[in-house]
């Protein structure tokens, strides 16, 4: 009996419970990228606690969770709202969604007692939908003819709202009726959908910029949407990380805690305080930081907040090399060991292939990293040599800082791990148990393993996010097609060479890969079995010789070198590829043909940028000019003796100036006005 009064009691409080919160909206689409997010509850009383409940995502494709939000700890406004979102959502957000977290649909979004431990989430599948423990569930879509149909049949949902938005519509959410039905209008994170409830002063948070250099000194203003009745005192914090109360100071701040007081009088509605950075002498690389507001008083609600700020390092280290886009030759020396290319030489056709394979794959040598080690490694490899805050991104042609770094799953502004040999038509894999360990710790690999080309730093490059993304795994060209990669508009093609001696590398390095003619295997998508061919040969052929190696890509390969064990033969001796595949093939190989490192300071072109015409001197005995243009179309040639001054027929434009003079190759970029 005793049991049964019990169970009836506990039934009547988990009815009560579920009856005194629901999911009010949800935002999981926005007009271009996906920042501004949010999930917003309402409670029927006010300041209701939150504790034991928890927010989950589920995916259609699978029906399970790819993403739990505890909500321990968080309460509802005077209003009975708590929205959780993006840190861009205004009002801001009382808990942190990441961006582009939230999917589009056809999904489901939950409301559950428990904690997200209890959906648990591995890299290939979460915790399936159920109705233990549910208290509300919203399916929605951003079409009108796809619905999350599986996981309205778990859940016993009836309705599916459409929430349809393309890059140039205004912004709408998902927004519950007082009748209990959805309709679909612009976003009302932080108040009651139909505008009614207690009016809420909001507190706002602005600057001039968020990013400043050491030294610098910037204010901060804060002001609520109506003049407040009583001295409002606040506090906010900007520690985080490396950035502590040492990089900065102002009349306002505890010089012990860092901890910011900020008072706006009665009868105002603003205030400011000043924040001096610190200009020290210690390089610590770029910081970001972010203001984080204290809990305000009840009747005031923090219109945004984590506001990050960085600040950029003016300690950087300056390389004496050039970045690829301004490349210098001859500076930066091979890191050679004695004798390691030793045993290629007077070899020709499939033998020598073969001598470079045992080189370059030689398993009691040659070191596998992890894939989260490629994180570390290509910091350095790639590192802008004109700003040690910064990497190069390759197809771009320009830096990006450090700390831009792609976390999560978001790519906008961020830059990433970009495989020149594509990951879809290697049948490169991630293990499920990848994780950074460090320089000194790796694994044995061999040529056999072609998956371990999904860690090889010889083909993996710093790359803008979005730009990798539309790389895609298309092949390499020089004919703009949809199957063809030719780099963003309006940049120089300052990584051609690289991408084809990055190739050429792992054509050799594993066995199952291979560079040909042609566009093969069109335009694959992730589900066809990797062929391990890419293209076009002959446009690598030539990129290699039009876009010569320089001192930033003999910097990278030295420190590849450092970590793998081995090097990319190809920077090392750019002509050895017409031997291995080219014109050549056949022919017997000698280090001492390729000799591309010549003294540069003695052979002058000049002027640059030029108009009719260009002088070049410097040479002894017969040479030959070549005129290309950025994507290797010969346009003019002319055969000359130690000096010449060519009459240029080519419009305006960037050029490249071939000269060979025996043995003796050099490449000039050019700009013509």
């Amino acid at each position: 009996m005793f049991k049964n009064i019990l169970l009836f009691f506990s039934l009547i409080f988990f009815n009560v419970s579920v009856s005194q919160v629901f999911i009010n909206e949800i935002d999981a689409d926005n007009p271009g990228s996906d920042v501004r997010e949010f999930v917003e509850l309402k409670s029927s009383t006010p300041n209701f606690s939150l504790n034991g409940y928890v927010l989950v995502f589920f995916n259609e494709s699978n029906t399970a969770s790819y993403y739990a939000y505890d909500l321990d700890g968080f309460v509802t406004d005077a209003n009975g709202i708590a929205h959780f979102g993006n840190i861009l959502v205004s009002p801001s957000p009382i808990g942190t969604i990441p961006s582009n977290k939230i999917q589009n649909g056809p999904d489901v979004v939950a409301l559950y007692l428990g904690n997200a431990t209890d959906f648990p989430y591995t890299t290939t599948t979460g915790t399936t939908a159920t109705l233990t423990n549910l208290i509300d569930a919203i399916a929605y879509s951003n079409s009108n003819t796809s619905v999350a149909t599986n996981l309205m049949a778990l859940l016993n949902l009836t309705v599916s709202t459409a929430d349809i938005e393309t890059t140039n519509s205004i912004s709408k959410s998902i927004q519950r009726k007082n009748d209990g039905t959805y309709e679909v209008k612009p976003p009302t994170p932080g108040v009651n959908n139909d505008g009614t409830g207690v009016a809420l002063n909001y507190l706002s948070t602005s600057m001039i910029a968020d990013n400043f250099n050491e030294g610098q000194q910037f204010t901060i203003q804060f002001s609520t949407s109506v003049p407040v009745t009583s001295n409002l005192v606040f506090t906010f914090t900007l520690q985080e990380g490396n950035f502590t109360i040492s990089d900065y100071s102002g009349t306002n701040v505890n010089t012990s805690t860092g901890i910011v007081t900020v008072t706006i009088l009665s009868g105002t509605s603003s205030a400011s305080t000043i924040i001096n950075l610190t200009d020290d002498t210690i390089y610590e690389g770029d910081e970001e930081t972010h203001l984080v507001l204290s809990t305000l008083p009840s009747g005031y609600v923090k219109n945004n907040d984590n506001i990050y700020i960085r600040i950029y390092d003016n300690d950087f280290i300056v390389q004496s090399f050039g970045t690829p886009l301004n490349p210098t030759y001859g500076i930066v020396s091979p890191t050679i060991p004695s004798g390691y290319y030793d045993s290629l030489e007077g070899l020709s056709g499939a033998a020598l292939k073969q001598a470079v394979q045992d080189i370059i794959a030689n398993p009691s040598v040659v070191r596998l990293h992890s894939y989260a080690d490629i994180w570390d490694i290509i910091r350095t490899a790639d590192q802008n040599p004109v700003n040690s805050n910064q990497v190069w991104c390759m197809y771009i042609e320009s830096p990006m800082a450090k700390l831009d770094q792609q976390v999560g799953s978001s790519i906008v502004g961020k830059w990433n791990r970009e495989h020149i040999f594509c990951q879809s038509r290697g049948g490169f894999e991630v293990s499920n148990n990848d994780s950074a360990d460090g320089i000194n710790l790796w694994s044995s690999t061999s040529a056999a393993s072609v998956v371990d080309g999904v860690s090889d730093a010889h083909h993996i490059r710093v790359e803008n996010g979005q730009e990798n993304s539309s790389r895609n795994n298309k092949n390499y060209g020089t004919v703009a097609s949809a199957t063809v990669y030719t780099g963003p508009s309006n940049t120089q093609g300052s990584w051609h060479g690289d991408v084809a001696r990055a190739l050429f590398y792992m054509a050799v390095r594993f066995n199952g890969l291979n560079v040909v003619n042609g566009d093969p295997n069109e335009y694959l998508p992730s589900t066809t079995t990797a062929s391990g061919n890419i293209g076009d040969l002959a446009t690598l052929l030539n990129w290699n010789t039009t876009d010569p190696r320089d001192d930033y890509e003999m910097n990278r390969n030295n420190y590849i070198y450092t970590w793998q064990m081995n090097r990319n033969p190809f920077i090392d001796y750019p002509l050895l590829a017409n031997y291995v595949f080219g014109a050549n093939y056949g022919q017997q190989w000698f280090s001492s043909l390729s000799n591309q490192s010549q003294n540069l300071s003695r052979v002058v072109v000049y002027p640059n940028p030029a108009e009719d015409y260009l002088v070049i001197s410097g040479l002894d005995g017969n040479a030959t000019v070549e005129v290309f243009t950025i994507t290797g179309q010969l346009i003019q040639r002319i055969d000359f003796e130690n000096e010449i001054k060519l009459n240029l027929n080519c419009k305006a434009g960037v050029y490249l100036v071939k000269i060979t003079n025996g043995s003796q190759i050099i490449t000039k970029k050019i700009i013509v006005k």
